[in-house]
């Protein structure tokens, strides 16, 4: 069984910090990369960052500079800490894992694009945070 744990979401005000976690256990074969997702209010999904396997960070423009995505040694926990924080920023947040030849296949170019379309097969069931002006 796969399970996929966020926490540290709440409550913070304009400009500040928040350090999300999302704790990961079962076995899930041909992983290839984690990510982490949001959903506010009134929008549709979106990927806010990921990590690849072999250690490649990206981040969606609205938050570079101010998120850092990080993996522990042993890979299971995965880290979003926030900086920064803005009123836009308030969202649900979901930790998500990729697996299998629908996800991982072809180039890291590719997998980028599948991740961002149509997202990953894994999936936490969310960690709300919000931030007060």
């Amino acid at each position: 069984q796969v399970q996929l744990v966020e926490s540290g979401g709440g409550s913070v005000q304009v400009g500040g910090s928040l350090k999300l976690s999302c704790l990961v256990s079962g076995y899930i074969s041909t992983t290839c990369g984690m990510g982490w997702y949001r959903q506010r209010p009134g929008k549709e999904r979106e990927l806010v960052s990921s990590i690849s396997s072999d250690g490649t960070t990206r981040y969606r423009d609205s938050v570079k500079g101010r998120f850092t995505v990080s993996q522990d040694n042993n890979k299971n926990t995965l880290y979003l800490q926030m900086n920064t924080l803005k009123t836009d920023d308030t969202a649900v947040y979901y930790c998500a894992a990729a697996s299998g030849g629908t996800y991982c296949a072809g180039p890291e170019e590719e997998r980028q694009q599948m991740w961002i379309i149509y997202g990953m097969e894994y999936w936490g069931k969310g960690t709300p945070v919000t931030i007060t002006s």
